[in-house]
């Protein structure tokens, strides 16, 4: 059953407290120890200061701890009736490298975006690099950084929307890429409205020759994913290719490249998820043509949003922020998606706390294990699962990061909290 307006709304309405006035937050010094494995980070997107928490994590993955730095910028929430959280209706707010070993936020209230280096023995230790640089548009709200750490970009979902594009130097931070600055040509406000018709996720094809960016569609007006070939000098072509998701596909909103493919899962919070082909021959397609695709409902779904792989279990975990659960998802060679089911057959769901707002997530590998954290925002908690094998994660911590905020000093609105993100040092 397809998700409109009203619905969305609703499933935001499950989770519109706030914590605490985003004012006089300050910054500790990181309480980790360089025995730690690495650490996870999300964005406070104060419009008074935006700042980093960082979070230890164990060679158990679990999380302990929470340290803030500035930003360098501010946050802002986007437009929505009711106000919650997911205030930039978005993936990818901050991103992080381990081959670089960097990490890069948006300030969407700044319109900018900022560069920090990780110290690998102390990963909770962020040191930004140059200052903080335009993202050439409004409102930015997802950034993306390439396999090797040579090429960082930036989605705008403002009033001037597109994407922009990076090198990034260990000494100078952010360097605007030439010839890679392309609209999306949305018709939107600054702050964005939504969360229907904005722009939702940036991220890289697998093998680095596309960047791919999805939009939310405003129903029943299908989204779309709008991909530019990117050149060997690392220009972007000029037009995207835009493709629309197969019939009951609605509004594609976080993508997570399908290992081994040149294909694309993207959850749908009006059906459930999609699958976007942009391979050559089969069920694929040719250069320059639009990906085929699919699409696959979620029974009794809100707003399926947020995704990520485990490389160890093989499959998918994406988050529903509406009903606070995480669906596993298995794609077959053959791009065939399917819900996980275990021998009943009972789809493979694993409830969180109910109204905890699920939202963001992502896999970290530890030692040989894939932990999954996910950022429950009413709940001011990181959900941490093991998701070592298939059809069976299971619960590892739900780490209660506002008590820990609060003996640190610091305060924040959960309305206003975004992104997931992940270093584990070699």
């Amino acid at each position: 059953m397809f998700l409109s307006t009203s619905r969305i709304a609703l499933a935001l309405a499950l989770a519109s407290s706030v914590f605490a006035a985003p004012s006089g937050f300050r910054s500790p010094h990181s309480s980790q120890s360089s025995s730690s494995s690495g650490a996870a980070y999300f964005i406070t997107n104060d419009p008074s200061g935006n700042q980093i928490i960082a979070m230890n994590i164990a060679s158990n993955g679990k999380l302990s701890g929470v340290s803030a730095v500035s930003a360098g910028g501010r946050g802002a929430h986007g437009i929505s009736n009711p106000i919650g959280p997911d205030p930039l209706f978005s993936q990818g707010a901050i991103k992080a490298s381990a081959a670089a070993k960097m990490l890069v936020t948006v300030n969407p209230g700044s319109n900018t975006l900022s560069m920090f280096a990780i110290n690998p023995n102390n990963p909770t230790k962020l040191t930004m690099v140059g200052s903080p640089v335009s993202s050439e548009g409004e409102f930015p709200m997802s950034v993306a950084i390439n396999a090797k750490g040579s090429m960082v970009c930036v989605l705008n979902g403002g009033t001037v929307n597109g994407v922009n594009c990076y090198t990034p130097d260990s000494k100078l931070g952010l360097i605007a890429k030439p010839n890679t600055l392309r609209s999306l040509g949305l018709n939107q406000t600054t702050p964005a409205t939504g969360p229907a018709g904005t722009t939702s996720h940036i991220v890289f094809s697998e093998d680095g020759s596309k960047l791919i960016a999805s939009v939310k569609g405003v129903p029943p007006t299908p989204g779309f994913l709008a991909a530019w070939d990117i050149a060997a000098d690392g220009s972007l072509s000029a037009e995207p290719v835009k493709s629309t998701p197969a019939a009951g596909g609605l509004l594609p909103f976080s993508m997570t490249v399908i290992p081994g493919t040149n294909a694309i899962l993207a959850t749908d919070a009006g059906v459930g998820f999609d699958i976007f082909d942009f391979g050559s021959g089969g069920n694929g397609t040719s250069s320059g043509d639009s990906a085929s695709s699919s699409v696959v409902p979620i029974d009794g779904q809100s707003a399926t949003c947020w995704s990520s792989f485990s490389s160890k279990s093989g499959n998918f975990y994406l988050t529903d922020i509406g009903t606070a659960t995480v669906t596993e998802v298995n794609v077959s060679k053959n791009l065939t998606g399917s819900i996980v089911k275990d021998a009943d057959p009972i789809m493979q769901q694993y409830p969180q706390a109910k109204g905890s707002a699920t939202i963001d997530n992502d896999v970290a590998t530890v030692g040989k294990n894939n932990f999954l954290y996910v950022l429950a925002a009413n709940a001011t908690t990181v959900n941490v699962l093991s998701v070592n094998t298939p059809g069976k994660a299971t619960p590892v911590q739900n780490f209660n990061f506002a008590s820990a905020a609060k003996a640190a000093g610091i305060k924040f609105d959960k309305n206003n909290l975004q992104g997931m993100t992940t270093f584990v040092r070699d």
